[in-house]
């Protein structure tokens, strides 16, 4: 009996230490578990801040070389294609912004077959801006998918939300 009046608060004060260690560990992993998401929530808001300013610069550049292509006069006004080549390296330097900031293919390929098939409307391969509509949506559904990877995008019904 006098053995367990000795061993016991050892084994005791042992036990103590060794939850302790446990707790303070699993402690530890579940911070370093938090710090992590919080770290992957802010890169992620940072990309899609980035890529964001990217596509509404790109589109940007977009609207106004199609409203140069398709209300241009006739002529060979050497000012209006001046201005219009301008706006194609624009557009270009553009696409490649978002080239370097997308995380997918679908919106680096999105982005490049919407500026070339503007390109073709500036040198008159396309006359009608209704073709400009599906690569356009192209990079508008790739753009979404890329700063919201798996969230559906609505389809712009007036009905509320559930």
């Amino acid at each position: 009996m006098g053995s367990w009046g000795t061993l016991g608060p050892a084994l005791l004060s042992l036990a103590g230490v060794a939850l302790g260690a446990g707790g303070s560990i699993f402690g530890q992993y579940i911070v370093s578990r938090a710090t992590t998401r919080q770290l992957e929530v802010q890169e992620s808001a940072a990309h899609r801040a980035e890529l964001k300013n990217a596509v509404l610069k790109f589109l940007g550049i977009a609207s106004q070389v199609e409203k140069a292509t398709l209300t241009r006069p006739v002529s060979d006004g050497t000012t209006d294609d001046a201005v219009l080549d301008r706006l194609v390296d624009d557009l270009w330097l553009a696409q490649a912004e978002i080239d370097l900031a997308a995380r997918s293919e679908p919106l680096r390929g999105s982005a490049f077959r919407y500026a070339f098939s503007l390109v073709q409307a500036v040198r008159g391969e396309i006359a009608d801006s209704s073709a400009l509509r599906g690569p356009q949506a192209q990079f508008m559904d790739a753009a979404y998918d890329d700063m919201w990877p798996g969230q559906r995008r609505a389809t712009g019904d007036s009905a509320a939300p559930r």
